[in-house]
């Protein structure tokens, strides 16, 4: 039985069923109870043509539904007729499929648990073990997902940008049972990128290859976080450096500028640093200030804070912190750092000790107290 193809037939199959004249939701349905059948049979009768079998067997489970609800006869009229002739390619039924799971009607959350699940061909308890949270709750979230999105036509242009955030956020949402959402959501990029010509999708395809190649060298043992500067380079993933790069010199060549493509800039730049001192941090302070005319975002100011103290001096970095909201995650662990840089160590160890009472995950906790104590250890002046 090969999973991985059942997973890549679910977003053609299901676009299938809803040029026929299905809903997304009971469209999604049926394309589950045909995945489960086929987990039962395929084993020791495998079909000719997979998809063929899937989108008969699905057709027929949301025929069932529909005759059994005997007060939607006319919905059931509408679905017996015959598809229409010409049907579109399994290319314009991913694409759309795409645009649906991540429309802007959902929550970030829901849109990541739906595109898991109809694009990425995902059960809901693979889901649920990778977001840790219960089946029931991921089970819950997806059925209002379903819901929500109930009768929007998959016939026009959906938001890209939209789309490539709810990538993004797959790829971040982190690791857990025995699904690597961060290898997921390179999977369904690359799929994207090869249904579209958009420099964009290239550049957070380039964004993920050159994070995910740094992967094996951000964690020590008993899952201690390693700060990027202090991360083993010899065990950074060459091969993908080196596919990250090229995807990103090829989309940067289209002139085209966006702001995925300035973040895969910015790693890139660090993935070609033999050390952390050889780092090219102007370079850095240069592209995050094309992503702040690009975004605006103040987590770009903050993160070029950093550059920028690297760059020109702490005191500048401090400097550049102005304008930034206090409030924001890692604002305090970064005036911390910078006020390390600077010399001024007792204000710095009692930062850290602030940051790490705010710190959203235990290894973020427990890397910031250590952080404390080292500072307070250090020779005064």
């Amino acid at each position: 039985m090969n999973e991985s193809l059942l997973r890549e037939l679910v977003p053609a199959v299901i676009g299938v069923l809803v040029r026929r004249g299905a809903d997304f939701a009971s469209a999604e349905d049926a394309v589950q109870e045909a995945l489960i059948r086929a987990l039962q049979t395929w084993q020791e009768d495998p079909p000719r043509d997979p998809k063929a079998w899937l989108v008969t067997v699905a057709w027929h489970r949301f025929l069932d539904a529909a005759r059994a609800e005997t007060s939607r006869r006319g919905r059931e009229l509408a679905v017996e007729v015959e598809p229409p002739a010409g049907p579109a390619t399994a290319t314009d039924d991913t694409l759309r499929l795409y645009f649906l799971c991540a429309h802007p009607a959902l929550p970030p959350s829901s849109a990541v648990a739906l595109t898991l699940r109809a694009v990425g061909g995902l059960t809901t308890r693979q889901i649920a073990t990778a977001c840790l949270v219960p089946e029931a709750t991921m089970a819950q979230r997806i059925s209002r997902a379903k819901r929500r999105i109930a009768g929007l036509p998959l016939d026009r242009p959906g938001d890209l940008g939209t789309v490539l955030r709810v990538l993004y956020l797959v790829f971040n949402e982190g690791y857990g049972g025995n699904l690597d959402l961060a290898a997921e959501a390179i999977r369904l990029t690359r799929q994207l990128a090869a249904l579209t010509d958009e420099p964009e999708v290239a550049g957070l395809l380039a964004l993920m290859l050159l994070h995910h190649a740094r992967r094996a060298s951000r964690t020590g043992p008993g899952g201690r976080l390693v700060p990027l500067a202090a991360q083993d380079r010899s065990r950074w993933d060459t091969a993908l450096i080196a596919e990250g790069v090229a995807i990103l010199q090829a989309a940067l060549a289209r002139d085209r500028l966006g702001e995925y493509q300035a973040q895969a800039a910015v790693a890139a730049l660090h993935a070609d640093a033999r050390s952390a001192s050889e780092t090219d941090w102007v370079q850095i302070v240069e592209w995050y200030d094309e992503l702040l005319l690009l975004t605006g975002s103040p987590v770009v100011r903050l993160n070029r804070a950093v550059a920028v103290g690297e760059a020109d001096g702490p005191q500048a970095g401090l400097a550049a912190l102005a304008g930034v909201p206090a409030d924001l995650p890692r604002y305090t662990a970064v005036t911390a750092y910078l006020h390390e840089r600077a010399g001024d160590l007792t204000r710095a160890a009692d930062l850290y000790a602030e940051a790490s009472r705010a710190a959203t995950s235990v290894p973020e906790r427990d890397h910031l107290t250590r952080e404390a104590a080292r500072v307070r250890q250090l020779p005064r002046p």
